[in-house]
């Protein structure tokens, strides 16, 4: 796995053609559904399915989540035992509201951790946001637990909750953006922007992932491997971004080793911020394979 989590793809839990397929794709992280994409009657044979797929013929190179049903729904124990036992990297939690909410299914993670013998802590939690109530409590939610390594907006739910229309512009989610960004941020976990649902609009996607990367989201969960490519070429810096990190690394490297109090690339003074940013290109370069390694480390 290389670290990053620009892409994140819905695969269903009862369709063994389309989780064979999603192991061949460019995603970073794949995400086994057992919740909206399997019906009522095929949860036991897609918790089956998932717990093996995972379990015995974990797909390589890949972040591995498996989505359960809903916090109060009549499935969720026995999805958690199931998931748990097959050794994800995480569990995806739908429609998260409260953090008390986290709490109770941490304590049934860590008694099934215990059961089986798997360290205590191993298992990691994304939460799904997708109502008002959710992203009002964004920011309690993403400091709920230290297994929380990334929230996810969902969009259509939100707008629901809002009685909002959706629209390509994306005007009417843009505050609940916001508050799960906001939370993400002041967590240090990753903030995972909603999906784009028009699967033919490729060119609304690329303008939609401008306002996503803009803002300063890590990903975008996708529901069809068409739009994987576009995603991860939005969350990967440049070649201009990468050598311009580079130049202000090199000169804050000079500036220490001349004891310069100020160093200046471009005219600008390089500050605090300046430097983050730098280094988080850097890294985020190296984990694409675009560097040859040691450069973020630079200085």
């Amino acid at each position: 796995m290389t670290g990053l989590m620009r892409s994140n793809l819905y695969v269903g839990g009862s369709s063994p053609g389309k989780m064979l397929d999603a192991r061949f794709y460019h995603e970073d992280c794949i995400v086994y559904d057992l919740e909206d994409s399997v019906s009522p009657e095929s949860k036991d044979a897609a918790r089956f399915l998932v717990y093996n797929a995972v379990r015995y013929h974990r797909p390589p190179g890949k972040y591995v989540i498996i989505r359960v049903n809903g916090l109060y729904s009549p499935w969720l124990a026995e999805d958690l035992e199931a998931a748990v036992r097959a050794r994800p990297d995480a569990i995806r939690l739908p429609k998260v509201e409260y953090a008390r909410e986290v709490l109770r299914v941490e304590e049934q993670i860590a008694a099934i951790e215990c059961t089986a013998g798997i360290p205590l802590g191993t298992t990691q939690l994304w939460c799904n946001i997708e109502s008002a109530l959710g992203a009002s409590n964004a920011r309690e939610i993403a400091g709920a637990s230290p297994r929380i390594t990334a929230l996810a907006l969902g969009a259509e739910d939100y707008t629901a909750s809002m009685g909002a229309l959706r629209s390509k512009a994306g005007w009417e989610i843009f505050y609940a953006r916001m508050q799960v960004l906001e939370a993400c941020r002041l967590a240090g976990i990753s903030a995972q922007d909603a999906v784009f649902s028009d699967l033919e609009d490729l060119e609304g996607l690329r303008e939609d992932l401008k306002t996503t990367r803009s803002l300063g989201f890590d990903g975008k969960t996708v529901v069809h491997p068409r739009q994987i490519d576009i995603v991860n070429a939005a969350f990967t810096p440049t070649e201009k971004e990468i050598h311009q990190a580079q130049r202000i690394m090199e000169a804050l490297i000079q500036g220490a080793q001349n004891h310069t109090g100020v160093v200046v690339v471009d005219g600008s003074m390089v500050d605090k911020p300046m430097e983050r940013r730098a280094r988080t290109v850097l890294a985020q370069a190296q984990a694409a394979g675009l560097l040859t390694g040691g450069e973020e480390d630079e200085g």
